[in-house]
């Protein structure tokens, strides 16, 4: 039988460890694992795009009508947020423009 070090000095790519941690894409354990990913990526370049306007979570709540706590959740990934509303912060908050692809 394989022990998990075994299993892990075989793997030779990104794909294979993930595969190794936390399942094949489409098991419960790895499409929450994708949802984190895809959440602490989004809170992240919130962060740094605030951050390259020179503005504080408080400016930013300001300028959108919301709380700096909210703006604290998202950049922490502590809270989902709706479509609508990362449109407004990155648009209408910072003045980036938002595409979304899917695919």
């Amino acid at each position: 039988m394989a022990t998990k070090n075994n299993v892990m000095k075989n793997i030779t790519t990104f794909s294979e460890l993930l595969d190794a941690k936390y399942g094949k894409i489409g098991t419960k354990k790895r499409d929450k694992f994708e949802e984190n990913s895809q959440a602490f990526v989004l809170s992240e370049t919130l962060k740094q795009a605030r951050k390259d306007a020179h503005m504080t979570q408080q400016e930013l709540a300001d300028k959108i009508g919301t709380k700096k706590t909210y703006i604290s959740r998202i950049e922490n990934g502590r809270t989902d947020i709706q479509l609508s509303t990362l449109f407004k912060i990155f648009e209408q908050g910072l003045g980036l423009k938002v595409s979304l692809s899917i695919g």
